[in-house]
C-alpha cells in the first residue's frame, strides 16, 4: 500500500444563495440568482492522521439543465442530488490519490446512483449527465484539496508519481488513429503548462442581455460603483479579450451583435474575441454563414477571432453533427458537450479541435480531459461559469496549469463581485482584473491554497452532513 494514500471519512455541503447584479443570458434562459454548493471532505492518511478539503462551484441550473421544467423543481432537484452526494462520497470505500478516488466513484458509483436518483423524481423530470457532474464537482474538488492539504503540498504538485499509484494509461484510452500515443508511464504534470503562469489573460463574457455602451444603458445602469455597460468595463479593467454570447437561432441578430461588440471594443483596444453560440445551431451551414460574412464585412474582426465555442447541442452522441466545415473556417471548441475524455474523443473524430476546460465538471474529469486533449494535438481554454468565492480560486488555478491558447475567461466579478468580498480581501488580485488580467499568486500553501484560515466567511449551517 502506498503510504501516501488516503481515504474519505466525512462529508458535509453548505448552500450559499447568490443573486446576480444583472440578469446573464444562457440559450433561451436567464439567470438572475444562483445556489453555489462548498462540500468539505474529511480525509483519513495511513496513519490515521485527518485533514479536510473544500470545494466549490455554482448549481447554474439554466446551463446544467436547459428544460421546460419549471426552475423551482430543477433547484431542487440539484440540491436534493447533493444531499445524495453527500452519503454516498462519505460512504465510498475507495482509497488512493484523490484522482484515483475521484476517477474511480464517476466511473463504479456515480451511474448507479443517477439512475436510482432519476427513478424516484416525477415523471418527465430527469436529471442529465451534465447536471449530476456539476453536483459531484465540489466534492471532487473538496477531496483533491484535502490530499494536499493531508500531506502539507500544493495538490498540483502530486499529479505524478510517486503520488499516483496509477499512470494515465489506467484511466484514458488514445484514439484509435493515434499511433503514436501512449499513456503508459505518464502522468497529469506530463501535460501541464511550463512555467506555470499564475498572471493570466481574462476574457470577458458579453452576455446577450448586456448594455454594449453607457448611453445604451441609459437609466438601466446599476448603482453599485461596477460598470454596467461594456466600455465601461473596457475602460476599467483594461480588457484585452471578449467572449460574446449569441442567440444561434437568428443569424441576423448574431451577426449585428457581432458587429457592434467589435465596434465598442475594437477602437478601445480589445484584441480577442471568440463567438458563443450557446448549444441551440442544429446545422453547420448556419455557423458557417456567420463567420463568412463576418470574414467578408469585418475582416478586422476576422483577424481577431479566436475560436467558436459550442453552437451544437449538449449531447454530442444523440447529435453526431460533422462539423468539419466550420472548424476548417476557425477553432473549434467542445464545452457543455465535454462531460469526459470520451465525449472529446468523439468530438475530435466530428471535426472539433479544441475543448474548454471547466471545474464545473469535476476537477478529476478537467485533468483527465486535458491531458487527453493535449496528447491528441487539440488546444485548450478554461471557460467559466460565472464562478465566485471559493469557486474561482480553483478555476483560475486550472488555467494557470493549462496550457491554454489565451488566458482564462473569468466573469463572476461582473455578474456578483460582491459574492466575493471575503475572499477578495485575502486574494485582492484574484477578483479584480487589472491590466486585463487576473492574478493568482496569492494562491499558496497545501491543498489548493485557498487560505482559508485568513479569509472571514461565516458559513450558514451545513445541509447535511455524513460520516463514518
Amino acid at each position: 500500500m502506498n503510504p501516501r494514500d488516503i481515504r474519505i471519512r466525512a462529508v458535509r455541503w453548505h448552500a450559499l444563495p447568490v443573486t446576480l447584479r444583472l440578469p446573464l443570458k444562457f440559450g433561451l434562459e436567464t439567470l438572475t440568482s444562483v445556489v453555489c454548493a462548498r462540500v468539505c471532505v474529511t480525509v483519513e492518511k495511513a496513519d490515521g492522521t485527518r485533514a479536510e478539503g473544500w470545494g466549490e462551484t455554482p448549481l447554474s441550473v439554466q446551463w446544467v439543465w436547459p428544460s421546460p421544467v419549471p426552475y423551482d423543481v430543477r433547484l431542487r432537484a440539484l440540491q436534493d442530488f447533493c444531499d445524495t452526494l453527500t452519503d454516498a462520497y462519505a460512504g465510498f470505500a475507495g482509497r488512493g490519490h484523490a484522482l484515483e478516488i475521484g476517477h474511480d466513484f464517476l466511473e463504479e458509483a456515480l451511474p448507479g446512483i443517477l439512475k436510482q436518483f432519476n427513478a424516484g423524481l416525477p415523471d418527465g423530470v430527469v436529471l442529465p449527465t451534465l447536471a449530476a457532474l456539476v453536483c459531484c464537482s465540489p466534492f471532487d474538488l473538496a477531496l483533491h484539496d484535502a490530499y494536499g492539504v493531508a500531506h502539507g503540498v500544493p495538490t498540483y504538485s502530486t499529479y505524478c508519481a510517486p503520488w499516483l499509484n496509477r499512470d494515465l494509461s489506467a484511466f484514458v484510452t488514445p484514439a484509435a488513429d493515434a499511433q503514436d500515443v501512449s499513456f503508459a508511464g505518464r502522468h497529469p504534470s506530463d501535460y501541464f503548462r511550463s512555467p506555470v503562469t499564475t498572471k493570466l489573460l481574462a476574457w470577458h463574457l458579453v452576455g446577450g442581455l448586456d448594455f454594449l455602451t453607457v448611453a445604451e444603458a441609459g437609466a438601466n445602469q446599476v448603482a453599485d460603483g461596477y460598470p454596467s455597460s461594456l466600455d465601461e468595463w473596457i475602460k476599467a479593467d483594461g480588457l484585452k479579450a471578449l467572449k460574446v454570447k449569441l442567440r444561434g437561432n437568428d443569424a441576423a441578430w448574431d451577426f449585428e451583435r457581432l458587429r457592434r461588440v467589435a465596434e465598442v471594443g475594437l477602437p478601445l483596444g480589445v484584441e480577442l474575441f471568440t463567438a458563443d453560440f450557446n448549444c441551440t445551431v442544429m446545422d453547420p451551414a448556419y455557423v458557417n454563414d456567420v463567420l463568412d460574412r463576418v470574414k467578408a464585412e469585418l475582416p478586422e474582426l476576422w483577424r481577431r477571432l479566436s475560436y467558436v465555442e459550442q453552437p451544437f447541442p449538449y449531447e454530442l452522441e444523440e447529435h453526431r453533427i460533422d462539423v468539419r466545415s466550420v472548424s476548417r473556417r476557425t477553432p473549434l471548441f467542445l464545452d457543455e458537450s465535454a462531460h469526459d475524455w470520451r465525449i472529446v474523443r468523439l468530438g475530435r473524430e466530428l471535426g472539433w479541435t479544441g475543448v474548454a476546460l471547466k471545474t464545473c465538471k469535476t476537477q478529476t474529469g478537467a485533468l483527465l480531459s486535458l491531458c487527453w486533449a493535449r496528447a491528441h494535438g487539440m488546444q485548450l481554454m478554461v471557460q467559466d461559469l460565472t464562478n465566485p468565492m471559493m469557486a474561482q480560486m480553483t478555476h483560475v488555478l486550472l488555467a494557470a496549469h493549462a496550457p491554454t491558447i489565451a488566458g482564462v475567461e473569468t466573469n463572476g466579478m461582473q455578474f456578483y463581485p460582491a459574492a466575493s468580498a471575503p475572499e477578495a480581501a485575502v486574494h485582492p488580485a484574484l477578483y479584480a482584473r487589472r491590466d486585463g488580467r487576473v492574478d493568482g499568486s496569492s494562491l499558496r500553501g497545501p491543498g489548493f491554497g485557498y487560505r482559508l484560515a485568513e479569509i472571514v466567511r461565516e458559513l450558514p449551517p451545513a445541509r447535511r452532513s455524513a460520516g463514518r
